[in-house]
């Protein structure tokens, strides 16, 4: 009986490291999505007991260098990564993050949890899910209704198109104290309009430099349109010529320096908590000018292939990006908008916004996301953009025509994009 007693001791000591081992693994991050998950990962914890997570947060830039650097030589990545949308298509090209639709993520089962737009962007033309989708960036126009009461504005009339905001520029860019220099502008940068409006009013099928048969379509109307106005408003002085995540844009938000932002809706989060929280009541929320929708960042969790945590590295994913509780908190939390379409009912929604005058732009940004067509991700689409914001800058700093410089600009894409 005794060397029975003893048997079973000695094999439940056996096992007892086994039941309370541990899996590590480490996410990357930028802020401010370091808030929210640090506020999130004890729940997560709690929930999966055998998984530890090290959290590792780096500036928005120096995250993505990094990444970049680990991608490419297959070591030094967290087993999940975030990625800014403006990185995908980086990614898309040069590799080194898992297939989600693949076995055994198989996370097509979850793509009808999210806005359509938002699944697209991390998608590939041949198939792939490279990293899932976690918040949005609807665009919207934040303006300064101070602004707009000082010259008599009405803020449907000066969206109505691009000509009447233009025009509003024309009457609320000048000197308010009398000093000579002018120090209210209608907008920070120029080539912010021209972003938003080459993406936008895309033909069904094409994608925003490329259409389906990979051919290049910057010589279009669409661009054309979008140099001609950015270039109006830099050539009238309408803008401050000011970089966006620089300390003058920050500055500029404090001191009302601008008018209006064209941007996502995660910029609330940034101007209440931390940019320019004592200017609380003086913004407001719109659509964007000329009736367009338009996705403007976004954020996403993917899976580097160096992981040797994949399984627990999932588990993390789907918490962080499926569960409609944990997108709620991350929304609340730093104004990360849900890319879960279902939380858009919530009673979060329609409260009010003291930042905002007490609007509801919650139920905004909510109609704007369901109103973005989505658009695979082309390998190309990072050169293509690296080469079109070179030729915007060349028409809006250097005097190029609009012609010549999008003529070189296809050549080019089409020559280095194949």
């Amino acid at each position: 009986m005794q060397a029975k007693a003893r048997l079973f001791l000695l094999a439940a000591a056996l096992l007892l490291p086994t039941a309370f081992a541990q899996t590590q693994i480490s996410i990357g991050l930028f802020p401010d999505l370091d808030s929210h998950v640090n506020a999130v990962i004890e729940q997560f914890q709690a929930e999966n007991p055998d998984i530890q997570v090290e959290v590792r947060v780096l500036q928005h830039g120096d995250h993505h260098t990094a990444l970049v650097t680990n991608l490419a030589t297959g070591s030094g990545a967290a087993d999940v990564v975030a990625i800014d949308v403006g990185f995908i298509a980086r990614f898309v090209a040069d590799g080194g993050l898992v297939d989600l639709n693949a076995a055994p993520y198989n996370a097509s089962q979850y793509q009808d949890l999210f806005a359509e737009y938002a699944w697209l962007q991390s998608s590939t033309t041949d198939g792939r899910l490279i990293a899932m989708p976690t918040d949005l960036g609807p665009g919207v126009m934040f303006y300064r209704r101070d602004r707009f009461e000082q010259v008599g504005a009405n803020i449907d009339d000066v969206i109505e198109d691009w000509d009447a905001y233009v025009e509003f520029g024309r009457q609320v860019t000048r000197d308010t104290d009398g000093d000579g220099k002018v120090d209210v502008f209608l907008i920070a940068d120029a080539s912010d309009v021209a972003r938003a409006i080459m993406r936008a009013n895309i033909a069904a099928g094409d994608g925003v430099f490329f259409d389906a048969a990979g051919n290049a379509l910057v010589e279009s109307d669409r661009f054309k349109e979008a140099f001609r106005v950015a270039k109006e408003i830099r050539d009238a002085g309408l803008d401050a010529r000011i970089g966006s995540w620089t300390n003058e844009w920050y500055e500029a938000f404090k001191r009302g320096t601008v008018a209006t932002q064209l941007t996502g809706a995660w910029l609330l989060g940034h101007l209440q908590n931390w940019m320019a929280p004592d200017t609380a009541g003086l913004w407001g929320a719109s659509n964007l000018p000329n009736g367009i929708y338009g996705s403007w960042g976004g954020s996403f969790y993917g899976i580097p292939e160096q992981s040797q945590n994949k399984e627990a590295a999932w588990k993390l994913v789907q918490f962080l990006t499926t569960r409609p509780d944990i997108q709620l908190a991350a929304f609340a939390r730093i104004g990360a908008f849900p890319a879960v379409t279902s939380t858009y009912g919530d009673a979060l929604f329609d409260e009010e916004i003291p930042f905002l005058a007490g609007q509801k732009a919650r139920l905004l940004f909510a109609e704007v996301a369901q109103n973005i067509e989505g658009r695979a991700t082309n390998p190309g689409d990072q050169i293509a953009e690296e080469i079109v914001n070179s030729a915007l800058s060349q028409v809006l700093d250097e005097g190029r025509s609009i012609d010549e410089a999008l003529a070189e600009a296809q050549r080019l894409i089409s020559r280095r994009a194949r």
